[in-house]
């Protein structure tokens, strides 16, 4: 059997940053995952290049049945720790939008640093290892079964993340791990996913595929839902883009969701403008506030002749044509499910963990970091700076709890 301080349980973005610290830190720690490649997530995040964190991440871009638990961890990890961090590395970014910092070369840089930082902590690696069992001895050690012996350890860290993209891996582990210790977990779903719509009620925007714009996107009450500036594309069986990733964590079934596709102008006012100032079709005056494709659908489902000279139109199918456009509402019947969504919304209730060190109120030395948890980040790379934030929490806690047993 073999023994170690620490057991760390996924070598993705938190689990690997989790047992760096704790390496460097003096202990002996392992590292195990069910999979021969690392942090395929990391790998797959930006388009290869990896949207590593968000300069403004703070509380309130996470959700969480739990809102506060967030915030120790990431007060005392921030955005530029992890910069600090790559540049020691001599990895190199640039900002792309409201934040986001990405690698200048390839997502493989950030694996590579979590990497070295795992070796210069001595970590022990143990991939592809699968862990198919975890109990307690008498004397408190979590014992790992797995299917190439046994492991022990003063101290087990989770950081299997949460249900999104099996095709890279993801599983449940965490959560049967959670309650199995007596946890309580918030009900999962797909989060930073497309929103689908019944065939019938898409048929007539199924042929825009492709057709992107920013828009203003809102779902939800003033204290339940949330509103959003960003791209908007549709597809053949609803909406994507950055602006419905977002909305989507907080959209619930059954609910509308709302599309200003004019969010700096007020389109009824100006078409009623246009009126006395133009002969224009008005199929030609809306293909400049939107894409062609769309205003000549949208003409068509609003039953107005592409052809139609504004000037001729009553003034109450123009305003209707403008609020419309103001205020797009439409209710999806569901997402793309985990295999597109970037992220799990809910987890293990952090109702029963220590928001300073990530630690088990019901079993001493059992953390949980990461995505597994229900903490919930916007698209950006806030879900990445959680990662290092409760990686870095729980590491420190964790080489401090085996060093005072």
């Amino acid at each position: 059997m073999e023994s170690f301080d620490i057991a760390v349980i996924g070598a993705g973005a938190a689990g690997m940053m989790c047992a760096a610290v704790a390496g460097q830190l003096g202990r002996r720690v392992v590292l195990i995952d069910h999979s021969q490649r690392l942090a395929e997530k990391i790998r797959i995040s930006g388009g290869g290049r990896c949207n590593f964190t968000n300069l403004y991440a703070g509380p309130a871009n996470y959700l969480s049945a739990n809102p506060h638990f967030c915030r120790s961890a990431l007060a005392r990890y921030t955005p530029r720790d992890f910069m600090a961090l790559l540049k020691r590395h001599h990895v190199t970014w640039h900002e792309k939008h409201k934040g986001q910092l990405f690698c200048n070369e390839s997502s493989d840089a950030v694996i590579n640093v979590l990497k070295s930082e795992c070796d210069a902590g001595g970590v022990v690696w143990r991939t592809p290892l699968s862990v198919e069992q975890v109990r307690q001895d008498a004397e408190g050690r979590f014992m790992l079964d797995t299917h190439a012996g046994p492991i022990a350890a003063r101290a087990l860290i989770v950081a299997t993340g949460g249900l999104s993209i099996p095709k890279i891996g993801a599983t449940d582990f965490a959560y049967r791990l959670a309650k199995q210790f007596g946890h309580k977990l918030i009900d999962t779903r797909p989060a930073l996913v497309p929103l689908t719509f019944a065939a019938a009620d898409w048929e007539p925007f199924s042929a825009l595929s492709g057709v992107s714009l920013e828009v203003r996107i809102a779902t939800g009450s003033k204290q339940s839902g949330a509103e959003f500036d960003e791209d908007l594309l549709l597809t053949h069986r609803g909406l994507s883009g950055p602006g419905v990733l977002q909305i989507s964590s907080y959209w619930q079934p059954g609910e509308p969701v709302h599309i200003d596709l004019l969010p700096n102008r007020d389109a009824a006012a100006a078409l009623l403008e246009a009126k006395t100032g133009t002969r224009r079709q008005i199929a030609n005056l809306l293909s400049e506030w939107v894409p062609q494709r769309l205003a000549h659908v949208w003409l068509e489902t609003h039953q107005i002749p592409a052809e139609a000279r504004v000037a001729d139109l009553p003034d109450k199918v123009l305003r209707r044509v403008g609020e419309a456009l103001s205020r797009w509402t439409l209710t999806p019947n569901g997402t793309e499910g985990y295999r597109k969504a970037e992220v799990t919304r809910g987890g293990i209730d952090t109702r029963e963990l220590s928001s300073t060190t990530m630690m088990s109120a019901r079993a001493p030395g059992l953390y949980f970091i990461g995505e597994a948890v229900d903490v919930t980040g916007w698209l950006g790379g806030y879900n990445f700076q959680w990662a290092w934030a409760s990686g870095v929490a729980a590491g420190q806690a964790a080489a401090d709890h085996v060093r005072r047993a």
